[in-house]
């Protein structure tokens, strides 16, 4: 059954977090990559009658376009929408990132971003603190409402609030329960940065299958991805799960009416397979 023709229940309220900059952000939202054409236009029109509410993108997934036409056909009032998009490290200038931001703008067909986001940092080019000043350059100027970075250490976040005197709105970074990333999460909470995480539900390493995650799911009458969003939900992280399925994106959405206990949160913390485990963004072969 394709998402045009599958039935759209009442869409569920998805509450949203303040940012340091003034706007709020939706408490999870709906992750696009590797979706791209017509595939991704038909999620995103779904998703969003569904009830999703942030809709995360990037230059790097080549899907602008798409997730724009999903947007403009939804039906749902722009002002209502919260749509993220990030830039490559191509754009890693003053300059770079404005015309980044116009050339996202117009992919996207929309005249503002809620947040525009540095992708990676790539250390190695030298040049993400002046990324970042670009994108201060554009909130000084009203023409978008947050800023944020995407896989930033604690190191590099120290580099460009020093540069600028700055703070970013979020950090998405690789984050599930057996990636907890427990040292820059207690950094961005002393910052008061949001922590948003990407493959939150750890599709990739059979997170989903745990015997940990299954038990819960079973006492609580919930399935296994719902429980590890929940597990996000429940510490103020904002996950951004990929679903291309309406059943699936049903499924991710419906998790703020059920909460999990200490002993559950204390079960899952054995998961954790420590930092070493996530994606190095300081690895040459890493960024884009």
């Amino acid at each position: 059954m394709t998402t045009e023709t599958h039935p759209i229940n009442e869409p569920p309220a998805v509450p949203r977090l303040d940012l340091l900059h003034g706007h709020s952000i939706p408490h999870l939202g709906l992750g696009t990559w590797p979706m791209v054409e017509e595939e991704c236009e038909a999620v995103v029109r779904y998703a969003v009658r569904s009830g999703y509410r942030l809709i995360d993108t990037a230059f790097q997934y080549r899907n602008e376009e798409a997730v724009g036409r999903g947007l403009r056909t939804a039906g749902v009032p722009r002002e209502e929408l919260f749509v993220s998009s990030k830039f490559n490290k191509e754009s890693h200038s003053v300059d770079g990132v404005q015309r980044a931001y116009d050339h996202s703008l117009q992919a996207l067909g929309l005249d503002y971003l809620d947040m525009f986001m540095c992708h990676w940092p790539v250390p190695a080019l030298g040049r993400y603190i002046e990324a970042w000043k670009g994108l201060v350059k554009l909130l000084d100027e009203g023409r978008v409402k947050a800023i944020g970075v995407s896989n930033f250490k604690p190191v590099h976040l120290e580099k460009i609030i020093a540069a600028t005197d700055v703070t970013p709105d979020v950090n998405q970074i690789q984050l599930s329960p057996d990636l907890a990333r427990l040292p820059p999460r207690a950094v961005h909470q002393s910052l008061g940065i949001v922590t948003e995480a990407w493959s939150p539900i750890g599709r990739e390493t059979g997170l989903r299958d745990h015997p940990i995650v299954v038990e819960i799911a079973r006492r609580m009458a919930r399935t296994p991805a719902q429980v590890l969003l929940r597990w996000h939900v429940q510490q103020g992280i904002i996950p951004i799960p990929q679903a291309a399925k309406p059943e699936w994106l049903a499924e991710n959405i419906a998790v703020f009416d059920f909460s999990l206990t200490a002993e559950d949160m204390e079960a899952m913390a054995v998961l954790d397979r420590g930092e070493h485990a996530a994606r190095d963004s300081d690895a040459p072969e890493n960024g884009h």
